[in-house]
């Protein structure tokens, strides 16, 4: 039950929510322009392809993007986890090693000179967003990223094994990490990169997904989102604050929606790559419409999950929220997610329903 788990991209709304304590203090504004708080961002250029001798056709912005955006993936950022032959800004990405850079200033200052993979309010895009926001943090609050967390976050909280690192006395509890074999399909130890050891404090505390926890500690972050921003009489957030950050902050042309005469999905000019229904928040998505995904849950649901196999969601519809964690790489849960909320929302006790009268219509 005390198992640390990676809980890998799990840790974005938790820089959102550091984020947000910032954005109560009226410390940055949503419609801020992202340079006024990172100026080196100031000459960002869109990749537009390659040239006849393969040379980085590259344009300028058409403007900065918006602290908005960069909370909700639309800011036109890559990512960089693999070489993505579909994107040479994400090749790019990685081949400068962006998620492996020797601070958090030093991975703005690589994605300053990077290609954007779209223009700002373009499209949503997967991104190193919020790991910007963790450096936006530092900047903000004049500490260290798992400074602030700790002291504004984890500690009120009673997140006692949430960090960036695994203590050498916590190590024994550090759940084994598992791949699948691409042959086989058998499950045999993941290989990862040295910038993936939690055995020791990060270089670049990536607010992103650098976050270790245990399923109890993550509950307790999940309570708070859905006690509107308090637990245990200890506030973190505002409610109004909370309600900002769980709404649907996408352009309506982004939300995938369904015509309800003929059930066909219209994506709009701008899709959110998710199922129909679906919007995103601030750092996790949101269910707009439950009915047209097709997922049992309330409207309003927020959730997000990791790569190395934990997932979670919190429904302020039926008071719940759901944690689950297992270590395995390849996806959310490796399948999971959807087979537990079935299952939960199966095992929801309802009012009874009344019998009908002999006679009646009902």
């Amino acid at each position: 039950a005390d198992a640390l788990f990676r809980i890998r991209s799990e840790t974005k709304p938790v820089t959102g929510v550091a984020m947000l304590i910032l954005y109560q203090e009226g410390k940055w504004k949503l419609d801020d322009p992202v340079t006024k708080y990172l100026p080196e961002l100031a000459n960002l250029r869109v990749a537009n392809g390659v040239d006849a001798e393969g040379r980085l056709i590259l344009a300028p912005v058409n403007r900065p993007p918006t602290m908005r955006e960069l909370m909700t993936h639309t800011a036109g950022f890559a990512y960089g986890l693999a070489d993505d032959p579909g994107s040479v800004a994400d090749q790019a990405y990685y081949r400068a090693g962006v998620l492996q850079s020797d601070s958090l200033e030093h991975m703005v200052q690589k994605v300053a000179m990077l290609p954007m993979y779209a223009q700002p309010g373009a499209l949503w895009r997967y991104s190193v967003a919020a790991d910007i926001q963790g450096y936006i943090v530092e900047r903000l609050s004049g500490q260290p990223l798992p400074v602030f967390m700790e002291e504004r976050i984890f500690r009120p909280l009673g997140m006692k094994d949430t960090a960036f690192w695994a203590p050498p006395e916590k190590l024994p509890r550090l759940a084994a990490l598992y791949d699948g074999d691409p042959a086989t399909g058998a499950l045999a130890p993941a290989m990862e990169g040295a910038w993936r050891d939690v055995s020791k404090p990060p270089a670049t505390p990536l607010g992103g997904g650098g976050l270790v926890s245990t399923a109890g500690d993550f509950a307790r972050f999940a309570q708070m989102i859905l006690n509107k921003g308090v637990l245990d009489g200890v506030r973190i957030l505002r409610p109004e604050t909370v309600a900002l950050m769980t709404q649907n902050h996408l352009p309506p042309g982004f939300v995938v929606t369904t015509n309800g005469t003929t059930g066909v999905l219209n994506p709009g000019p701008k899709p959110f790559p998710f199922a129909a229904g679906m919007g995103y928040g601030i750092d996790m998505a949101v269910a707009v419409d439950p009915a047209a995904s097709g997922a049992p849950v309330g409207p309003g649901t927020v959730s997000w999950g990791g790569s190395a196999g934990t997932w979670f969601w919190i429904d302020p519809a039926n008071d719940l929220f759901f944690v689950g964690m297992i270590q395995r790489l390849g996806g959310v849960g490796a399948g999971l997610d959807a087979t537990t909320r079935t299952v939960v929302y199966q095992a929801l006790e309802r009012p009874p329903v009344k019998e009908a009268k002999l006679g009646s219509t009902q």
